[in-house]
């Protein structure tokens, strides 16, 4: 992987992790955690959508759709696994 690639998938990532942490609030991991999120989440809405069948071509802002979704839907999780945990 070039460092060029590398710093797509982090730009990509922190923008998908962002516009996902602003749509399900409440969570809060920080600028680090929404890169994570974003990239997990880009993986995560990969998979989905081959799954699926559905293919977005509109390049990098079709790859910014594919992680926030995947990212929204990561955060989803997380939130019901942290919510049955409490006591």
């Amino acid at each position: 992987m070039s460092l060029t690639a590398l710093l797509i998938w982090i730009v990509v990532g922190a923008i998908a992790g962002l516009l996902a942490e602003s749509v399900v609030h409440g969570i809060g991991y920080g600028l680090i955690g929404a890169i994570l999120v974003g990239i997990v989440g880009g993986l995560l809405g990969g998979w989905l959508f081959s799954l699926l069948g559905i293919s977005i071509g509109l390049g990098i802002l079709g790859d910014i759709i594919v992680s926030f979704i995947g990212a929204v839907v990561l955060l989803l999780i997380l939130r019901a696994l942290r919510g049955s945990r409490r006591v």
